[in-house]
């Protein structure tokens, strides 16, 4: 499982993504098939989605990965039931605060946002393909129980999603921008949500 991981974390860093990295609904208005467009849009949403900002907070299993290597959170903590916020006496916000907090004198930080937790354990995105993500993204059994415009509601203006591009020192920030992984959602959806393959 480890070797997964690893795999995963070297083959996001072999080419860390840059806001220009992320084209817009519009670079992809040339494909006249509706299906290949939608496609497309998931692939280039996936840009966002299998960066580290995303797939720290979604692991398979119940610990979470932290920094642009995706190593083990440190210190270990854990899950612990579906509300995502931590044991009793270690939750989430023991650590993390309503935003993020520099270390004084070294690199890096503690992230925040109010609130700070895990998703589900249905919503796992480490070692999925991107196809694997976009169904489990469509389906209201894992997905949270949302429907397709709650999805793009959450993609363009939850607070928590948009932490992912203001992470603060020492992280990467995702590619582009929350409105564009809005707009990237809304053009996905509007083309019939199709999965790529």
């Amino acid at each position: 499982m480890r070797a997964t991981y690893l795999i995963l974390a070297a083959t996001i860093l072999a080419a860390p993504a840059t806001a220009q990295d992320l084209q817009g609904p519009e670079a992809f208005e040339s494909i006249e098939d509706e299906t290949a467009r939608s496609q497309a849009l998931f692939k280039e949403m996936a840009k966002v989605i299998t960066h580290p900002r995303c797939m720290n907070c979604h692991p398979v299993g119940d610990r979470p990965f932290q920094g642009d290597d995706m190593r083990p959170h440190m210190p270990p903590v854990v899950r612990w039931d579906e509300s995502g916020f931590g044991p009793p006496g270690l939750h989430c916000t023991s650590c993390h605060g309503s935003e993020n907090v520099e270390f004084v004198g070294n690199e890096g930080g503690i992230p925040g946002h109010q609130p700070w937790h895990l998703p589900p354990t249905s919503m796992g995105w480490v070692g999925l393909s991107v196809g694997e993500i976009c169904a489990q993204l469509k389906d209201p059994e894992r997905n949270g129980d949302r429907s397709l415009a709650e999805i793009e509601e959450h993609n363009a203006e939850d607070g928590l999603v948009g932490w992912a591009w203001h992470p603060g020192k020492g992280r990467t920030p995702a590619p582009g921008t929350q409105a564009m992984f809005g707009d990237l959602t809304r053009a996905w959806i509007e083309t019939g949500a199709a999965c790529p393959t």
